[in-house]
């Protein structure tokens, strides 16, 4: 008498012939690992193609961490750009912000990035930059508002890393998590100007150097899963110094979100995208720092604030928004121009 032949399982919904490896987070679809591969590189090559984000013969810098988002993005921006002929020359740039533990070892990881893509590597510093590292100024500031520090230092390194390499754009790995979170940090801190252009694909367009995001419709779950079925060599511990970073609050609650509804992130998105911003409303004008000549809508960018405060052990001149704190911290500036000369180092060495 014959055994019954054992059952396949759930087929893939997309191809039907092959046996389901996974559920999409984003469509709760159950599909096939090839079938996965396909949609997940084909949607990031459509949102390049439908938002028109790189020219052939442009010069693309990729913001490369050693973390999953960027080496999928480095990986994916590889494979899209032999297999659809972009013409694009791609390099990668990280930023060592001196976090001993953590910044060092995730580094290695994109060194082999480096020679596993066949892709230049260029790395700046905040020491190189600024004259300080992460571990000195948690240490002299501590834990509870070292993230505002590292997010202007690092934003404005990313720049002059991008000016170093003289590329045409950089492209960032923020995937639909973290630009759902953006918007609902907006809202929750009243932040108009930057809720206006948080959900845009393309950023900076008057700075320096345009910001792409590419995974802007990429769940991070499904990263994760990309990464993980293609076995890409990346580095998976969080940074010792942001357990307490405001972020992350949003984030839980963009997570008990999706848990209910999936698509409630790319409806966060959906909203950003569709705010508009009073015409009454009066938004920060552009200008350049005067000391710096990085983009700023104050006489001196956050960088430099930030900066002169560490140098003069003042390490909380320039945080927080406040009209009074402005105009003190003016004060004490005129005060220690009128007296001495600055000996403080400027934020990066480059000219914009």
């Amino acid at each position: 008498m014959e055994k019954a032949a054992k059952p396949r399982g759930r087929l893939c919904t997309l191809c039907n012939e092959k046996r389901a490896a996974l559920k999409r987070p984003k469509t709760l679809e159950q599909i096939c690992r090839e079938c996965f591969y396909a949609v997940f590189e084909d949607e990031i090559h459509r949102v390049i193609v439908d938002n028109q984000l790189f020219k052939p013969g442009e010069r693309i810098a990729i913001g490369a961490s050693g973390g999953k988002d960027s080496t999928v993005l480095a990986y994916v921006m590889s494979e899209l750009n032999r297999r659809h002929n972009y013409g694009l020359d791609l390099f990668l740039l990280s930023v060592d912000e001196g976090i001993t533990g953590y910044r060092d070892d995730s580094l290695e990881t994109v060194k082999r990035n480096e020679l596993q893509y066949g892709l230049p590597l260029k790395v700046v510093s905040y020491s190189e930059l600024y004259g300080w590292t992460m571990d000195e100024i948690v240490k002299l500031i501590g834990l509870k508002n070292n993230c505002t520090f590292c997010g202007v230092f690092r934003r404005q390194a990313l720049d002059r890393g991008s000016a170093l390499l003289k590329v045409d754009k950089l492209v960032t790995g923020h995937n639909a998590d973290d630009i759902a979170e953006t918007v609902l940090l907006n809202i929750l801190r009243g932040d108009i100007a930057r809720l206006s252009r948080c959900a845009s694909i393309i950023t900076g367009e008057d700075g320096p150097i345009p910001r792409c995001k590419p995974f802007k419709y990429t769940y991070e779950k499904e990263i994760v899963m990309y990464a993980y079925f293609k076995k890409l060599d990346y580095f998976s511990t969080e940074c010792i110094y942001s357990p307490n970073a405001y972020r992350g609050f949003a984030r839980e609650f963009i997570k008990d979100l999706e848990r209910i509804r999936p698509r409630a992130i790319l409806d966060i998105i959906r909203s950003g995208e569709d705010f508009r911003i009073s015409t009454s409303t009066k938004m920060p004008e552009q200008g350049n720092c005067e000391r710096c000549g990085y983009i700023s809508s104050q006489k001196w960018c956050k960088a430099c604030v930030l900066l002169e405060g560490l140098n003069r052990g003042l390490p909380k001149l320039g945080i927080g928004r406040s009209r009074d704190l402005d105009n003190k911290r003016n004060t004490n500036m005129r005060q220690a121009n009128g007296t001495q000369n600055l000996q403080s180092k400027q934020c990066g060495s480059l000219d914009f």
